[in-house]
């Protein structure tokens, strides 16, 4: 009703006979006629609509959302509006998605609220548990599936966790790596968090790509997330390290998003050390991660 008011006004706000007749062909559209993309089913003819969707490479988030199953609790986990975003854009319901990095559920729990397939995989059993009784926590009013895998991610067999699920492909990848050595996530040597250095860091993550990207479907979608880091007084451009590995497969960039990190609760309490800190040593503090956004050929 409110999309229907606003293309009335417009049509009685135009100020030729041409161009009202134009906006009433397409009002006439927008309510007999439905046209979606390739990847998603975002109703094209009534694209207004969609303001809870974003299209801008500059996301300012204030708040996670908290709702639900989800939590803050994991640490290093990302917010959920992440990979909420990430299937609007580049799912269809019914389509499945693979987030290697399961960590605390939060991509699996999405697609549960979406009705989307996923296949999570997570390292650590007592996580992996954990996150199980966390997702069955959140409805699951579509009747999709949600598995999560008990798996190291690079040695995986996709194709099999796929096949017990009667399917052979996904329709979009969400990587949450860790970023790099910032956060030891566990002493498992088959961690990305404890690779040898940062070369190593960066094949293991092209592994994981190989590995995953075979199961992708082709013009499907791959997102990963991760930021930058600090050491020895020099700023190393992680993300872009990590683009340029995803690069070097079959895949091409199709965006690069900038959003707003804010500080860990311990941060936010030592903002005036940390301004401190910049000062001296030069550097600026950490305000944003990045989302590269692949298009697998």
């Amino acid at each position: 009703k409110v999309y229907t008011r606003a293309e009335l006004a417009q049509i009685r706000a135009a100020y030729t006979v041409e161009r009202a007749r134009y906006y009433i062909g397409r009002l006439i559209k927008s309510v007999t006629e439905v046209r979606t993309g390739a990847v998603n089913d975002i109703n094209l003819n009534r694209w207004k609509e969609y303001e809870d969707i974003y299209t801008d490479s500059l996301w300012v988030v204030n708040r996670r959302d908290s709702t639900g199953a989800h939590h803050a609790g994991y640490w290093g986990n990302f917010i959920p509006q992440i990979p909420h975003q990430m299937m609007r854009r580049y799912t269809r319901p019914g389509d499945w998605v693979i987030d290697p990095f399961a960590g605390s559920g939060t991509t699996l729990i999405e697609a549960r609220r979406l009705g989307r397939n996923c296949l999570g995989v997570e390292l650590q059993a007592p996580v992996a548990e954990r996150t199980r009784a966390q997702i069955a926590a959140e409805p699951n009013p579509h009747g999709i599936v949600t598995a999560l895998a008990n798996d190291d991610c690079l040695a995986a067999d996709y194709r099999a966790l796929l096949r017990a699920h009667g399917r052979e492909s996904a329709q979009l990848v969400i990587l949450h790596p860790p970023y790099y050595d910032i956060i030891r996530f566990s002493d498992d040597p088959r961690d990305l968090s404890n690779a040898a250095s940062l070369d190593a860091f960066l094949a293991m993550l092209g592994t994981l790509v190989d590995r995953v990207g075979a199961v992708l479907d082709s013009g499907r979608y791959l997102a990963l997330v991760i930021g930058d880091k600090y050491a020895k007084c020099e700023w190393i451009p992680l993300g872009f390290q990590a683009m340029n590995e995803v690069l070097g497969r079959d895949f091409s960039l199709k965006s690069i998003i900038v959003k707003n990190f804010e500080q860990t609760a311990g941060k936010r309490s030592q903002a005036e050390l940390w301004k401190y800190r910049a000062l001296v040593g030069g550097f600026y503090v950490f305000k944003h991660e990045y989302i590269f956004v692949f298009r697998k050929r």
